[in-house]
């Protein structure tokens, strides 16, 4: 998924203590560096280093950020908030909806900055393999936070099959939305991407 803002500004999130609020800063200031090293340099040939100077910090510090060049793709501020906004919808409701509200709201609070980001965050994961083979490690992390809040709204356990597979595949449906919709230019709104995702799911993988 798409970065949020600063979850500190959030409304409807627990406010962030003034030391996290500063790694917060110091991992968007590097990310934003990169972005702007690769849509400059290319993905290959920007360096750690470079980010680095780019973002006036060290290189230890990068790698305490993010321990690798691809972590700085994929590693974001969101999961806390896409949590939080899945665990404050109502009991009831199907996870499609609940993920389509979340997914859309956190749309329409995204700055033009980060939108723009999200595009170039889309095409990396498409073109790098390096970037794509990691987003593995990403899906696995966030289908467990949806299990656990789908075990919690059923009462079956986070490992149970079915949970799992739900879970997994509400993911598959945000991630080829955001795909489909910067390999097609941009033209549709991703809100109603989104939508027309969950809607696959919700009817039950039919066409």
């Amino acid at each position: 998924m798409a970065r949020a803002q600063n979850s500190a500004t959030q409304p409807g999130t627990p406010k962030v203590g003034l030391r996290e609020r500063k790694k917060i800063q110091t991992r968007q200031a590097i990310r934003r560096a990169a972005y702007r090293l690769f849509a400059e340099y290319g993905y290959e040939a920007t360096s750690v280093d470079r980010i680095a100077e780019a973002a006036e910090v060290s290189p230890s510090t990068v790698f305490r950020y993010f321990p690798t060049r691809e972590d700085i793709v994929l590693t974001d501020e969101y999961d806390p908030l896409l949590e939080a906004g899945l665990r404050a919808r109502p009991a009831g409701e199907p996870m499609t909806e609940s993920m389509r509200h979340v997914a859309v709201e956190a749309l329409r609070r995204l700055s033009a900055e980060e939108r723009a980001e999200l595009v170039q965050r889309a095409r990396l994961i498409r073109e790098v393999p390096a970037i794509r083979g990691r987003t593995a490690e990403n899906t696995a992390r966030d289908s467990a936070m949806i299990s656990a809040v789908l075990a919690e709204r059923t009462g079956r356990s986070a490992d149970d099959l079915e949970v799992r597979v739900i879970s997994t595949a509400l993911l598959a449906g945000l991630q080829e939305a955001l795909l489909h919709w910067v390999a097609d230019g941009q033209r549709d709104d991703l809100g109603t991407l989104i939508d027309r995702a969950m809607n696959v799911l919700g009817r039950g993988l039919t066409l």
